[in-house]
């Protein structure tokens, strides 16, 4: 698939595989993204079903949760991108999560003695839990959704769940208390996934890399950091990860606002390239949030003055 394939970002996908059962988190996202609701969805088992799915080309596109507010990076998805598959990023999608407690119909919250989630989502509730069901034991699923259908299928009226208000009403619980996150700013960002292709630059972009050290020395990371600084090129991301060769040794991911069109940034991820052991180039594709467009025309605008003074200065040789 090339870069103008058909199945690219902005064409409308046939099929996208993410997380399931229906009624987690995923699902409400891929919701609010009209051409990924209507395609054909295939719910996976789990997150690397999904990842390995899509680079075999069971389904066009795989969507996943790659970072939360409040617990950080899903690791197993962001080291499966970084070492063991070959996809590329085609746009994210960022959406507040609301957690609530699910429960069978009648439950008395008092008798609740067990409570099941996906781990991301139960370290996101640890507040309330303590607090209001300190003597719960805490039992990890393969989703929000997962538990939520484990709970229904039990009808155990001491066990409740963390999910969704979609996967209550889809499984024939109730919701006993909304909005229990700990912090009420909690957002997930998911990425959209595919084995190639690059969306076209909207102005208002993400790039994502890893930079793997040629070698392990003082300053090597300041080294990293000072290309996008001399270029004015925000980083919205910075995080190490050990390389699975030995103690001591990380690569580090990195997200900067622009795309490999911009001049900029390719001159950038040329340096990185040349300089450092190896780059990899995780896709450039829009962003969620706020605009930066105007921020990043200031700059490019700066860039391409310098680089028409050079070129006089230049013509002049000789």
């Amino acid at each position: 698939m090339t870069t103008n394939d058909s199945r690219s970002a902005t064409a409308r996908p046939s099929s996208v595989g993410y997380l399931g059962p229906t009624g987690t988190f995923t699902e409400a996202a891929i919701l609010t993204q009209p051409d990924l609701a209507s395609a054909e969805h295939i719910l996976c088992r789990s997150h690397s079903d999904v990842l390995f799915g899509t680079q075999e080309g069971e389904f066009d596109f795989g969507f996943c949760a790659i970072e939360n507010a409040i617990e950080g990076t899903v690791n197993v998805i962001q080291d499966t991108l970084v070492f063991d598959a070959d996809l590329l990023i085609q746009r994210e999608v960022v959406i507040p999560i609301t957690m609530n407690l699910l429960v069978v119909p009648g439950t008395e919250i008092g008798g609740i003695t067990r409570v099941i989630s996906y781990p991301h989502a139960l370290a996101q509730v640890r507040r309330f839990v303590r607090s209001q069901l300190p003597d719960a034991e805490t039992v990890a699923a393969n989703s929000t959704a997962d538990a939520a259908r484990l709970l229904a299928e039990s009808r155990d009226p001491n066990t409740a769940a963390i999910g969704t208000a979609l996967a209550a009403a889809q499984y024939g619980l109730e919701v006993a208390v909304a909005s229990i996150e700990d912090h009420p700013d909690n957002q997930t960002r998911f990425v959209l996934l595919a084995r190639d292709g690059i969306p076209q630059p909207t102005g208002h972009d993400k790039t994502s890399i890893v930079v793997f050290q040629r070698a392990d020395r003082p300053g090597s990371l300041l080294s990293i950091l000072q290309e996008f600084a001399a270029r004015s090129i925000n980083l919205t991301k910075l995080e190490s990860r050990p390389t699975r060769e030995r103690l001591g040794h990380y690569c580090f991911l990195l997200d900067l606002e622009g795309h490999i069109t911009d001049e900029l940034v390719a001159d950038c991820l040329k340096n990185l390239q040349a300089k450092q052991d190896q780059v990899k180039f995780l896709g450039s594709y829009p962003a969620a949030g706020e605009r930066a467009d105007e921020v990043r025309e200031e700059v490019d605008a700066a860039w391409a003055d310098a680089e028409r003074w050079i070129a006089e200065l230049r013509a002049r040789v000789g």
